[in-house]
């Protein structure tokens, strides 16, 4: 029931979801992969689960900054969305990860988050680490998001997007340079670039994945995944516009792409109210 709010068929996305040879997807490791989600053995001191930084109802997000751990313990990033996850090519805002398998079952390992060993979550669960990580893997691969207003439009429903939401795709794909990065039925192109967001006092906070470059994020369901960028400094969909109209912020490995918009007040609105018809409900 509360996966109702996201999971959809994603129009415009391959109906085949890829998945590892030694991994295919099947209803029962789905099904044992959302009990593992919302299991809280799977923590140091059983208080928190995989749901607790990814709520089904904040789009597999969760509304804090950065990720909050067992024992108070709080991280360095924020939690980003399990959207469509199944059609990415790399994971982590660093991108250090290339499969779901391997990414799955680093939350549950890290200090910061989980703090345990994965003999000791086989132990709690009965399960061998394999059965954990690809019953985790199918399950956040089940996560789809689509048939938004924006898809209906793009599928021919002209009176699926109001003329603000028009004029915003319009700046998304023209003047907004948005799709630089933010490319395809997905809304991203699973890259890395430095926008400046990790420039603070003329040094980089976070190095990212070596110069302050994080990964492109998702946009299905932005605007139930607020606050955004790595560290979740902006707190709303208008501030990460402004962002990137002042052109992010210059430090010396700034992305080519990255510059002054000038976008007019109205475009500005245009383009949040686009962005806004990327969620399902």
């Amino acid at each position: 029931m509360l996966l109702a709010a996201v999971i959809a068929i994603p129009l415009g996305l391959d109906l085949y979801l890829p998945a590892p040879e030694d991994n295919p997807l099947t209803t029962q490791k789905i099904e044992l992969g959302r009990r593992l989600f919302f299991d809280r053995r799977l923590s140091r001191d059983q208080t928190i689960s995989c749901a607790t930084c990814h709520d089904p109802v904040r789009a597999f997000s969760d509304g804090r900054a950065v990720a909050a751990g067992v024992f108070g313990r709080i991280g360095r990033r924020n939690s980003p969305a399990l959207i469509n996850r199944g059609y990415g090519r790399a994971f982590f805002w660093d991108g250090h990860v290339k499969t779901l398998e391997e990414q799955v079952l680093q939350p549950i390992q890290d200090p910061n988050e989980m703090d345990l060993t994965l003999a000791e979550a086989s132990t709690r669960t009965g399960l061998s680490i394999a059965e954990i990580s690809h019953a985790l893997a199918s399950f956040v691969r089940s996560i789809l998001s689509g048939d938004s207003s924006y898809d209906r439009f793009l599928n021919g429903d002209r009176a699926a997007l109001n003329a603000e939401q028009q004029l915003g795709l319009q700046v998304f794909r023209g003047k907004g340079n948005c799709t630089s990065c933010h490319v395809g039925p997905n809304f991203t192109d699973e890259q890395l670039h430095n926008t400046g967001v990790a420039w603070r006092d003329g040094k980089l906070a976070d190095l990212g994945a070596g110069k302050g470059n994080f990964k492109t994020p998702t946009l299905r369901e932005v605007s139930r995944t607020a606050p955004y960028m790595y560290d979740g400094s902006l707190a709303t969909l208008e501030d990460v516009i402004e962002f990137y109209d002042k052109g992010g912020r210059a430090n010396p490995n700034l992305d080519s792409e990255i510059h002054s918009l000038r976008l007019a007040a109205n475009e500005k609105r245009a383009l949040a109210a686009f962005l806004r018809s990327l969620t399902r409900f």
